[in-house]
């Protein structure tokens, strides 16, 4: 479990990294920021492919391989940005690494099944997404403040280092998996025709892209509600970050013994956090309780969703577990893209609100599929 934790953290942290050395980036390749921007867009599009066809595409090859090859290639992608002498090697850089990121955690939950029981497969993801939580909070900080010490280039030769002790845990310990007899593009029809896994991936979209609605522009609308100053920021980001950790700790032992009670808690968790932001965040301390809330609660819904999935086709760990993530990028851009409209038409502060509304209602559709199924 901690070598895939570590994977997990090690692909995602370099995800994160441009958000936090984006002007460097631009300033060097003598390009826009808005162009070095792309460089998170491809690598979220190359990451749902990933999660949707690695399965498809190596319906046979042992596990382990599979996990070793996909980390390696995370390695393959840091070590071309820091060598990339313009944006186009950039953008076919980040198009590897969102490669390995997709198939890595699409394929994490079905790994995590043959090491554990499965009544504690919800722990053994806990440790897989702690990875996830950890890199979510340590990148765009860590980033920034090398990126004043080492250079962009730097900071991405960190990225395949770590990778490359991911890489050196998962030969060590990892076992070889063989996928289970039927796998492929017959299995991924069967999940997708499944009204329960639909009703369940639109449910996921509404939870992700509300979050996304309102984080993505979480500064802007502090700062139009408090006149929150910098500093201040970086700590309530960092109370977000706290409990997002302690979120993704619980999910785990909630998910094993009440499945139900977290599809229902931590989304309902999140959306008030941001709605209590919405309405009461003209205080600096309400903030703080806001963000308390919102990151406790995006913390352990990782965790829940994929057991939700788990359970709901535990013979097709590997194809549903690959919707559920890429259903996950897909709603980062659906939310960022609506939240921009909204701050831009309406004010900075009201994704906060629609967002938070709409995770609760995801919530409420979650909580209703057992019942329907």
């Amino acid at each position: 479990m901690a070598s895939l934790g570590l994977g997990i953290f090690a692909i995602v942290m370099s995800e994160f990294l441009p958000a936090s050395l984006l002007p460097r980036i631009a300033e060097d390749l003598a390009v826009s920021a808005g162009a070095a921007g792309q460089t998170v867009t491809v690598t979220a599009f190359a990451a749902a492919l990933s999660a949707l066809l690695i399965a498809v595409v190596l319906p046979r090859a042992d596990r382990r391989r599979v996990m070793i090859g996909l980390t390696l290639l995370a390695i393959v992608s840091n070590l071309l940005v820091v060598l990339a002498p313009n944006l186009y090697v950039l953008l076919a850089a980040r198009l590897l690494l969102g490669v390995a990121l997709g198939g890595f955690w699409a394929m994490a939950t079905a790994m995590a099944a043959h090491l554990v029981p499965p009544d504690h497969l919800g722990r053994a993801l806990t440790v897989v997404n702690s990875g996830v939580a950890v890199a979510t909070v340590a990148a765009v900080p860590l980033g920034a403040w090398l990126g004043d010490v080492w250079g962009w280039r730097g900071v991405f030769l960190l990225g395949a280092g770590v990778a490359a002790v991911a890489l050196a845990v998962q030969a060590a310990t990892l076992p070889h998996v063989t996928p289970a007899a039927g796998g492929g593009l017959r299995a991924l029809g069967t999940v997708l025709r499944s009204s329960v896994v639909l009703a369940g991936l639109f449910a996921i979209l509404l939870v992700f892209s509300g979050h996304f609605s309102g984080f993505t522009y979480i500064r802007p609308a502090a700062e139009s509600m408090s006149g929150i100053d910098g500093g201040s920021f970086a700590v309530l980001l960092l109370v977000f970050g706290v409990a997002n950790f302690l979120g993704t700790a619980l999910a785990g032992p909630l998910a094993d013994r009440s499945p139900r009670t977290g599809l229902f808690l931590f989304p309902v968790v999140l959306g008030a956090g941001m709605i209590v932001m919405f309405t009461t965040g003209g205080s600096v301390a309400a903030l703080f309780v806001a963000a308390l809330l919102w990151g406790f609660g995006f913390g352990g819904i990782p965790t829940t969703v994929l057991s939700w999935g788990a359970r709901t086709e535990p013979a097709h760990l590997e194809q549903v577990g690959g919707v559920i993530v890429t259903v996950c990028n897909v709603a980062i851009a659906v939310g960022a893209a609506v939240g921009g409209v909204l701050v831009d038409e309406v004010a900075a502060e009201v994704p906060l609100l629609v967002g938070g509304v709409v995770a609760i209602i995801g919530a409420l559709v979650l909580t209703s599929l057992r019942r329907r199924s």
